[in-house]
């Protein structure tokens, strides 16, 4: 992860204001199929600022939020740091620096992509109780459901140059059958909204790590066809980007 970690640094109050939140469903998958009971201990792994974190907190959970980028891990204590059950680990995928066998659940909210499968596989092994489940989550936003998602993906293909490398939707089937164990795991979609003003459309995208920086001349240009996107597609003012949250769960 070394050439990851430090990604999102400049775009952290972004990240926090405008990249989307999970459904509730997610939290009753995990209980039912995930088979995570009250007041059990979750290893949330690529916490970033702690977007699915305060939701397993909210739920009682004792949570280890594990991330290697400094300025996104403050922006987590700085909003969950008052909750006792709230534990900040400054850590890799690969190098948790968890105790063996300490953790109930692992989750991977928006993150599993920027790991070494290989190594981070070992790892959630080593920190897992037995017969401990593995929790891979990502918002998948759609981009074929109308012509605004259609064309936004195109705007993102077209002034995003780092887009197509750093998507995690690159990973296939055969990733996900290497890292759960005997390839078994269950897949779960639940679909997701979120509703853009102008101001959350460019923070929403400015969030996004393969999107040009607000302060380069590339992030001008960005900015100026999003908001050409914008008018041509808003009705009363707002954009809907739509998502499908899928849930990979199984054993390592």
């Amino acid at each position: 992860m070394t050439g990851s970690t430090q990604r999102f640094t400049n775009r952290v109050d972004n990240y926090t204001k405008y990249r989307p939140g999970y459904p509730n469903a997610v939290l009753q998958l995990l209980r039912t199929s995930g088979h995570l009971s009250a007041n059990a201990v979750v290893a949330d792994v690529g916490s970033g600022t702690g977007i699915f974190t305060k939701l397993l907190l909210d739920e009682g959970y004792t949570v280890y939020a594990v991330e290697p980028n400094g300025a996104m891990r403050q922006a987590a204590d700085d909003s969950l740091g008052g909750d006792k059950k709230y534990h900040s680990i400054n850590g890799t995928a690969e190098a948790t620096t968890l105790k063996a066998h300490s953790a109930d659940m692992v989750v991977c909210a928006q993150a599993f992509h920027w790991f070494d499968a290989h190594k981070t596989k070992a790892e959630f092994a080593r920190v897992l109780k037995p017969g401990g489940n593995v929790a891979l989550i990502w918002n998948n936003r759609q981009v074929e459901v109308d012509e605004f998602s259609i064309n936004y993906e195109l705007l993102l293909q077209q002034q995003a140059s780092d887009y197509k490398r750093v998507n995690h939707q690159n990973l296939t089937e055969a990733n996900f059958n290497a890292f759960f164990k005997d390839g078994k795991y269950q897949l779960t979609r639940f679909p997701n909204t979120q509703v853009f003003d102008m101001e959350g459309l460019a923070g929403r995208a400015f969030s996004s790590s393969y999107v040009p920086s607000e302060e380069t001349p590339e992030g001008a240009l960005f900015l100026k066809k999003l908001q050409e996107l914008f008018d041509r597609h808003q009705n009363n003012g707002t954009v809907n980007m739509e998502y499908q949250t899928e849930v990979y769960l199984g054993e390592v």
